[in-house]
């Protein structure tokens, strides 16, 4: 199984949030205006979309994406989509990849926020991203400004064709609730609104996985830095969900054997403003959370006791040293 490449031409938001619309964390298509040659549901798979020359089904040639007929009446094609968590958008990615001669001329996407239960006839849907055109086999990227958290989207397409993916990227709400039975919770977790601020390196794989539910699938769902030739080592820079503090730290190096770092380290602190790059030179400065731990090849890390006396912070650095790559890194411990 292979997960979403690195497009280099991607904004940061593909970097920075999680895919609410990914499968894997419970998105789910719910219905569908037509979908005669490849059911919607296949628009939510987070592996990048493949082809596959000569394959035909009983309707036709086999799609990687969500396929309508083409049209011959008025209106347009439509698909809802519940996503995996309720959120605030900040950017969408609109693919096509192997669309060719079949892909929609345009698209828009429509939002509605429900506090329970899935839309009806009587829900309030606003837009949030108005007609777009688009193009065969690429990518098209929106960022999205809307303050307003959404539960379910609903995307149009104009007036039929096939999406090969759609990827909605944002911040999750944050459920005060979604605690363990410790009472503890993963301030880092993408699902609870952790996210990656910056990474010096992600040639392998995006830092972003690190706050992914589960273990990781396979080497290539994980953060991998390139090989480093220099003196240093690489680092990511992670807000929390909600500021806290940290009683149990978890790093998985699952998959990675041969390219597993040889130590890891965390600081941690409170920060409050600044920018994306004054955070990055802060943080350099930030106190230890987690003195330097030796780590072993496609192993699960625990620490409790290594973790040093702390207050509340809101923002940590996992420094891995010198590089390679961690599958999964999680920080347990209560709002504060």
């Amino acid at each position: 199984m292979a997960l979403p490449s690195i497009d280099p031409e991607a904004p940061d938001y593909t970097r920075r949030y999680v895919n609410l619309a990914d499968a894997r964390l419970g998105a789910e298509a719910l219905a569908a205006s037509d979908e005669f040659f490849a059911a919607s549901e296949r628009m939510l798979n987070p592996e990048p979309a493949q082809f596959i020359p000569g394959k035909y089904d009983t309707n036709g040639k086999w799609m990687d994406g969500w396929e309508s007929r083409r049209k011959r009446g008025p209106g347009h094609d439509w698909c809802v989509v519940r996503l995996a968590r309720p959120g605030r958008i900040h950017g969408l990615d609109l693919d096509t990849s192997h669309f060719t001669g079949n892909y929609p001329p345009a698209a828009s996407i429509e939002a509605c926020h429900l506090a329970s239960g899935d839309p009806d006839a009587g829900a309030v849907w606003f837009s949030l991203l108005p007609a777009v055109n688009l193009g065969g086999n690429r990518h098209h990227y929106y960022p999205i400004e809307l303050a307003a958290p959404c539960t379910h989207l609903r995307v149009n397409l104009h007036p039929d064709g096939g999406l090969a993916r759609l990827r909605v990227y944002g911040a999750p709400q944050f459920d005060p609730a979604a605690t363990d039975a410790d009472g503890l919770m993963d301030l880092a977790a993408a699902l609870n609104g952790g996210t990656v601020v910056a990474a010096n390196d992600q040639h392998f794989g995006l830092a972003s996985t690190l706050l992914l539910p589960g273990r990781g699938l396979h080497m290539g769902d994980g953060w991998e830095t390139r090989r480093r030739r220099e003196p240093g080592h690489d680092w990511c820079v992670i807000a929390l969900a909600r500021p806290g503090t940290i009683a149990a730290i978890e790093v998985d190096t699952a998959h990675f054997k041969g390219n597993y770092p040889d130590r890891c380290s965390i600081q941690g602190a409170r920060v409050a403003g600044g920018t994306v790059e004054s955070l990055v030179t802060q943080s350099m400065f930030w106190p230890l959370l987690l003195p330097e731990q030796k780590l072993q090849m496609d192993h699960e890390h625990h620490y409790q006791a290594e973790i040093a006396p702390h207050g509340v912070i809101s923002h940590v650095r996992f420094n891995i040293h010198p590089d390679g790559g961690v599958s999964r890194l999680r920080l347990r411990g209560r709002p504060g």
